[in-house]
């Protein structure tokens, strides 16, 4: 049986990610196993909807099991978050195959890249580049170069691509033998206009923020929408970090300027400049443009605010549990086969003492940015503590 892995957001679920597994599975595979980012995102956002919500939106638009990405890989660096996301599917011990939507569709040819910027080569090109003051990707897009010519290292510019070339890095330092499928990305781009009917999950989210709700609706799948038209009724979506702005404010003048050092992975100073642009703005946006620099992105400055917000100062060792979020008769077909493989599978919040000690001191933790993740809710009267110990998984 071939099952095919696919990691992702679906931050929400789109026509674009609904064609990838009708593709994936034209391209050979039985069944999708997702592992999905939690309740809070790559870019150092809260999701758009919960977790559970998303995972209902993935078993019902094509997948058959969706496991949870923990926040501390799900809302980190593409190197981070691609070896939380293979580490997990890795674990399962029944993913055979890789899929990843890219821009240029070719495997081999981010392979090839791959391997480049494992190389002592490249490490030493880079730490060269990076005196002159140029932004990290730059400087990687040009060190690439020097080992494998412009045309080829071109490719790290696109977002997908990138996070393609990050999986097959993890791939190799994970141990996981995985064959790769790679679909050419559909419609519009990572956050641009939409194109072919297909909007990004970018655009989506924000004619949600203005109110153009039915429009949103129209560029997902039938079943997402659905989904999340239900969560919008209930006042649980659409989710963002503004909703709680105070919250992370009050957290940010809290600290003082060493403070903001163990969030700084950077080892250039960068936490001074945000700690002077918190002792000086009045809104988070504010302190992430005052921090901005041509080196330094919105997208690293926000992760650093949401990790202090958090108290997420490192990223564990390993994936200590595989918590279920969704599943549908194959999922569940996976999960025995899992559970009779050894894969520390987690689908009741109680037992999770069972895995071992590494494995509640997370999932606790977990539990604590589940409660502040739902102060992100437009409706308070929906952010109750406990969600993570009370919810189970949904089973269709």
């Amino acid at each position: 049986m071939r099952t095919a892995g696919i990691i992702c957001e679906f931050n929400p679920l789109h026509k674009g990610h609904g064609w990838m597994m009708e593709e994936v599975r034209r391209k050979g595979a039985d069944a999708i196993v997702c592992a999905m980012s939690g309740n809070f995102v790559q870019r150092g956002e809260a999701a758009v909807a919960d977790k559970l919500a998303r995972a209902e939106m993935a078993v019902r638009c094509g997948a058959d099991l969706v496991l949870e990405l923990p926040t501390p890989w799900a809302a980190a660096t593409a190197e981070q978050f691609a070896r939380g996301g293979v580490e997990l599917l890795h674990k399962t011990g029944v993913v055979t195959d890789l899929a990843f939507g890219s821009e240029c569709g070719d495997a081999a040819d981010l392979q090839q890249l791959a391997a480049a910027l494992d190389s002592a080569e490249y490490e030493e090109n880079l730490r060269s580049l990076l005196t002159g003051g140029e932004s990290f990707a730059v400087c990687r897009q040009k060190a690439a170069a020097m080992i494998v010519g412009e045309d080829a290292a071109a490719l790290l510019a696109s977002p997908n691509n990138n996070l393609g070339i990050e999986y097959c890095r993890a791939m190799h330092r994970v141990g996981a033998d995985m064959n790769l499928i790679t679909v050419p990305r559909r419609g519009a781009s990572h956050d641009g206009a939409p194109a072919e009917g297909i909007a990004s999950a970018s655009h989506i989210r924000t004619l949600l923020r203005q109110g153009k709700t039915e429009e949103a609706f129209s560029y997902m799948p039938p079943e997402a929408a659905d989904v999340l038209r239900r969560e919008l009724a209930a006042g649980r979506a659409p989710a963002a970090l503004h909703n709680c702005e105070r919250a992370v404010l009050a957290k940010l003048r809290a600290m003082a300027e060493e403070d903001f050092a163990p969030y700084d992975t950077s080892g250039e100073g960068l936490y001074h400049r945000l700690y002077e642009a918190v002792r000086s703005e009045t809104s988070v946006e504010a302190i992430l443009d005052a921090a901005k620099s041509k080196r330094y992105s919105h997208a690293r400055l926000r992760r650093m605010v949401l990790h202090a917000w958090l108290d997420m100062k490192e990223v564990p060792a390993d994936v200590p549990y595989l918590r279920v979020l969704a599943a549908n008769e194959t999922g569940r077909k996976l999960l025995r086969k899992m559970r009779d493989g050894g894969a520390p599978v987690l689908t009741k919040a109680a037992d999770v003492a069972a895995l071992g000690a590494e494995a509640e001191a997370l999932f606790t933790t977990e539990a604590l940015r589940t409660d502040l993740y739902t102060l992100s809710f437009p409706d308070l009267a929906q952010s109750a503590c406990g969600r993570d110990w009370r919810v189970t998984p949904i089973m269709l």
